[in-house]
């Protein structure tokens, strides 16, 4: 008995021990994935900085395609389950000109990555998904990624669905809704939906004050946008043209063309109605 209650303790220390053994060495291999990746991701900004100005499979840009790709190869070897090393080595072998690149292997890992959770490779596949040869088939799983990112509030998502409200394509034509998701991405740094809510605004629409989670479908038709129109709790008016300049000071801070010529249309109408 008395070295049955002296184990004990004994073996609980080693589990605990073990677990933090187990916590230290995942942290470690987190650092060092995100490490390859901040490196693989240096190496494609100097690549886009550059190609604008040459071609795509200039031999001066393939030290910097190997090196990310390397690295983006390195962290997963680190972290197998690092969605964004997958996302970035998809887009590798899908966008860029890298020696060894295979359209099939990008698009493995794209699907891997959406299907692991990643906001990002879910927009990108639904984009992929689209502009594929259409079929019933193919409408559907894009609905279901646009509809998951969608969840996560990705920017682009939003803008899409956004759009969709904004024109009445595939879903019923809301402005209400299409301001609401304009807001959204506008909040997270999408340009292009910052002039189309700052549009809404000056047109005074309302957008839902607040929403439940959204929940995707799989249908050809999202029912992202129904699940948030189930969901209103409030609507608030924007019409405030200051409101308005807002969002298109935040378009042309980006250096957005659009956004000026709507700054310079709102000066123009205040300084009219100013004289009148």
């Amino acid at each position: 008995m008395w070295r049955s209650g002296l184990l004990k303790p004994l073996k609980n220390a080693a589990s605990c021990n073990l677990f933090f053994q187990i916590q230290r060495g995942l942290h470690s291999r987190n650092k060092k994935a995100k490490e390859y990746i901040g490196k693989g991701w240096s190496a494609i900004q100097e690549v886009d900085r550059v190609i604008p100005y040459t071609e795509p499979d200039d031999e001066l840009l393939i030290p910097l395609l190997k090196s990310a790709k390397q690295n983006f190869e390195l962290a997963l070897e680190v972290d197998n389950l690092n969605t964004q090393a997958r996302l970035w080595l998809a887009r590798l072998h899908l966008k860029y000109c890298v020696p060894g690149a295979c359209k099939a292997v990008g698009a493995g890992l794209l699907v891997e990555a959406a299907d692991m959770g990643n906001a990002d490779a879910q927009y990108e596949l639904f984009c992929q998904l689209r502009t594929g040869e259409s079929s019933i088939t193919k409408d559907r799983q894009a609905v279901y990624y646009l509809d998951k990112a969608i969840n996560q509030l990705q920017p682009d998502a939003l803008f899409v669905l956004g759009a969709m409200h904004l024109g009445g394509d595939c879903v019923k034509k809301d402005l209400e809704l299409a301001a609401w998701c304009f807001q959204k991405a506008t909040q997270k740094g999408h340009v292009g939906a910052a002039i189309a809510y700052g549009a809404l605004i000056f047109k005074g629409k309302k957008t839902p004050d607040k929403i439940g989670p959204l929940a995707g479908s799989g249908k050809v038709t999202s029912e992202a946008s129904s699940k948030i129109r189930n969901r209103l709790s409030k609507r608030t008016s924007i019409s405030s043209i200051d409101d308005a300049i807002n969002q298109f000071e935040v378009a042309a801070n980006a250096g957005n063309d659009l956004a000026f010529i709507w700054l310079n249309r709102l000066h123009e109408q205040e300084e009219n109605e100013a004289m009148d």
